[in-house]
């Protein structure tokens, strides 16, 4: 099996349903983003272990969550957990040339294999810091992603959103997380909740303590 059969399958599964999701995870390799001792299980449907305790997300979750995210071409986004570099790599896709995507870990092994895996991803700057307080030097963004369970949504996160932005958190008590897309439109916050799941946790000023 390979990259190709992967993505065959997550739209078979009807998890990935839109044509420029779907390219984007058709040119981004998963194998690229494993550490070594993983990339035989590269394209296998589950997390992986990569350092620090942390994962590379099954690709069902990460599909789910950008098909969410509904990120369109030219579009400014903010990723909270660089992790892999994997998700940033899909939403550099999908914004495209005219796009921009920041992504912060908070971390430094995981900040420095995902830098690396990142480099050639010339609409990408990955940052080191606290992702729970966002990225407010280069705010507003169109779309915001989450890749850790929040026991709330951080507040720097909801003030850094722009107008008719979204928001794709989960949420919840470190067990099991509720997915949370949260919009901004004109009447304020609208939030809708599309499943449960299992994170690791988002540390930091605004999410679970260090």
């Amino acid at each position: 099996m390979g990259n190709k059969e992967l993505v065959q399958q997550l739209v078979k599964d009807e998890v990935l349903k839109t044509e420029r999701i779907i390219r984007a995870f058709e040119l981004v390799d998963r194998i690229n983003f494993c550490i070594h001792s993983q990339k035989c299980n590269a394209y296998k449907d589950e997390p992986l272990e990569i350092y620090e305790g942390q994962t590379i997300s099954q690709p069902t979750t990460v599909a789910i969550m950008t098909e969410a995210l509904d990120v369109h071409p030219g579009q400014k986004v903010l990723e909270i957990g660089s992790g892999s570099g994997y998700q940033a790599a899909i939403l550099s896709k999908i914004v495209g040339d005219k796009g921009k995507v920041y992504t912060i870990e908070y971390l430094q092994k995981l900040y420095e294999f995902a830098s690396k895996n990142l480099e050639a991803y010339t609409n990408v700057d990955v940052f080191k810091g606290d992702g729970s307080k966002g990225l407010k030097k280069h705010a507003p963004y169109d779309r915001i992603i989450v890749t850790a369970g929040a026991p709330v949504v951080p507040k720097s996160l909801e003030e850094q959103l722009a107008k008719g932005g979204k928001i794709v958190i989960p949420v919840g008590d470190k067990a099991l997380y509720s997915m949370k897309v949260i919009t901004r439109g004109e009447d304020g916050i609208i939030e809708e909740d599309i499943g449960l799941f299992r994170f690791v946790q988002l540390v930091g000023e605004e999410g679970w303590k260090d």
